[in-house]
């Protein structure tokens, strides 16, 4: 699998609402940079407990489902250009039910691994000014995905992303989303004990399942 990168963002911390600040706001960032093991540099986040580190280095969110959300919001002036979703990646022709969680990337030089997928939070819909955006991505399962950084290089806008690596090919994005975050872990409560123990899966969601397996 060879998907071509359209957009390499970044962004920097600036006041959102609601007294906080946020780097949900990306840019695309001209030229070669570096991916080090926490994502992008020159990339900021504000709130270090729920964004960054190493399991969520970089963002990627499809530019494919723009369309989807500019039918829901017809001329909103974010969805003409990438960035919107606070994205670090952005490529067409690869969605959350085609990618799961361990699939190693080459990402320009560097390596990166799927970690998680994106949980959307009330900062999306504040910089949207769309209040209910993140209830639904939820319920859309357009969500976005996590890497994390194995091996470190540079990426351009125009390199390719390439699969060399998959090892869980019935966990995809979307479905390990469905169960942790929109409720389908109801209809299947053995794959809460899989995910669990998934130690390609970020920390955070294993968590996430232990807690839902105690509820």
């Amino acid at each position: 699998m060879t998907i071509p990168i359209l957009e390499i963002l970044a962004g920097r911390a600036v006041p959102l609402a609601q007294g906080e600040a946020s780097a949900i706001a990306k840019t695309p960032v001209a030229g070669r940079v570096s991916i080090g093991l926490l994502g992008i540099t020159g990339d900021e986040q504000a709130d270090h407990v729920h964004h960054g580190g190493r399991g969520k280095a970089l963002h990627h969110y499809p530019a494919d489902h723009y369309a989807f959300w500019a039918s829901k919001a017809v001329d909103h002036p974010l969805l003409g250009a990438p960035g919107a979703f606070g994205e670090n990646l952005s490529t067409f022709g690869l969605l959350e039910d085609e990618v799961c969680i361990g699939d190693r990337f080459r990402c320009g030089t560097a390596l990166i691994e799927v970690s998680q997928g994106r949980q959307p939070c009330w900062k999306q819909g504040a910089q949207m000014e769309w209040s209910t955006l993140p209830a639904m991505m939820v319920r859309e399962r357009r969500s976005g995905w996590y890497y994390r950084v194995i091996e470190e290089g540079t990426v351009a806008a125009g390199d390719d992303l390439v699969m060399v690596d998959r090892v869980l090919p019935d966990w995809n994005v979307k479905r390990v989303f469905g169960l942790l975050i929109a409720g389908d872990h109801k209809r299947d409560p053995e794959a809460l004990r899989i995910l669990r123990d998934m130690d390609l899966l970020d920390e955070s969601w294993r968590m996430r399942a232990e807690q839902l397996m105690a509820d």
